[in-house]
């Protein structure tokens, strides 16, 4: 439900590909592989990045998610939902 309610407000951009349900890595890794040969074909130059872990989560303030689900107007019970996911967090990589 959250889910949905979200997307409504703050729809992804089509090209995103993480941190969301879809066909899983073989989706993704053959449209990494189709881009590939379409560059090496029309001898284009390609940079390709890689975004690991470590930045995933210090993007953007736990604040400044909520001021702007606030300034799009989503439901105040959902944005109540999301804050308490960031009340006493902890995250460990093992």
């Amino acid at each position: 439900i959250m889910t949905a309610r979200l997307a409504k407000a703050c729809p992804l951009n089509p090209r995103q590909r993480g941190c969301i349900r879809a066909a899983g890595c073989c989706e993704n890794l053959k449209l990494l592989q189709t881009i590939i040969q379409s560059a090496r074909r029309e001898y284009r130059l390609l940079g390709v990045i890689f975004e690991g872990i470590a930045k995933a989560f210090d993007i953007m303030s736990h604040q400044h998610i909520l001021h702007g689900l606030q300034q799009r107007e989503v439901d105040l019970h959902v944005i109540s939902l999301v804050s308490n996911t960031y009340e006493n967090i902890h995250t460990y990589i093992i």
